[in-house]
């Protein structure tokens, strides 16, 4: 049987435990309180600029979005002003042309201004205003803001319009780093690189060159012809079994094939 000493002990213990309990439960609702305090604080002290913050953000989301719309608006329109100014040019109303193509060629370096420029240098030499035509051609070419098509194409109709004019030194190293098969421009730039080798009175470099055009599928058909032409008359054969099937009269194989 417990003494009452023990008895007492025991309790003592309940209680202490008892009071140990209830001070955790305080404290921590005291720390409650207070990360809520401060939680609020920092949302008061905070509030207004991650407010302003994200309402920046919005506004210039939404000015992004106007301006691209804008944008794509101005290209689209820019892009029909230059096909009518091409469709003036072909239908023979040239001082129309020139001056829509003015309109559009001294607005930026997008893709309306940068094709009216050469629409207006290509319209220069019809009208024998050859030195405005080299002049558009040099600008564009020495561009490095343009897009590389542009430069590239302009660097090649500079080389045609003055082929006579330069070197032929000058010509090949102009053109020599478009003249390489995979190069969207081998077949021009080929060419004229092969006919300045002639002036050279290079046919060594001349002839596999035109063999390497006409032979090259993704050049147009009527330069593979005219490079292949060439190429025979220098003594070099730019002409493969897959031409000789598709010159076949209906498609059919040349008559030794049909020997075999």
């Amino acid at each position: 049987m417990a003494s009452p000493t023990d008895y007492d002990t025991a309790r003592a213990e309940r209680l202490a435990a008892r009071r140990q309990a209830e001070e955790n439960v305080l404290v921590r609702e005291i720390d409650e309180a207070v990360r809520k305090e401060e939680f609020a604080s920092k949302v008061r002290r905070y509030a207004i600029p991650i407010g302003l913050g994200v309402l920046a953000l919005l506004l210039a989301l939404g000015g992004w979005l106007l301006w691209r719309d804008w944008q794509a608006n101005a290209a689209e329109k820019r892009s029909e002003q230059l096909v009518s100014a091409l469709d003036e040019m072909e239908g023979g109303s040239r001082e129309q042309a020139e001056k829509e193509l003015a309109a559009i060629a001294e607005d930026g370096n997008d893709a309306a201004a940068l094709s009216a420029r050469l629409a207006q240098a290509g319209l220069a030499l019809r009208g024998e205003r050859r030195d405005e035509a080299l002049a558009i051609y040099r600008t564009m070419s020495a561009d490095d803001a343009a897009p590389k098509p542009y430069r590239d194409i302009a660097t090649i109709r500079l080389a045609a319009a003055e082929f006579e004019d330069v070197q032929p030194q000058v010509i090949i190293d102009r053109l020599k780093p478009l003249a390489v098969p995979g190069n969207p421009w081998f077949g021009s730039a080929g060419e004229l690189v092969a006919m300045a080798y002639l002036k050279q009175n290079r046919t060594d470099l001349a002839g596999p060159l035109l063999v390497q055009v006409a032979r090259d599928e993704a050049v147009p058909p009527s330069l593979r012809s005219r490079t292949r032409q060439l190429a025979g008359m220098l003594g070099f054969d730019a002409v493969d079994d897959a031409d000789l099937q598709l010159e076949a009269p209906g498609g059919a194989a040349p008559a030794t094939a049909q020997q075999d």
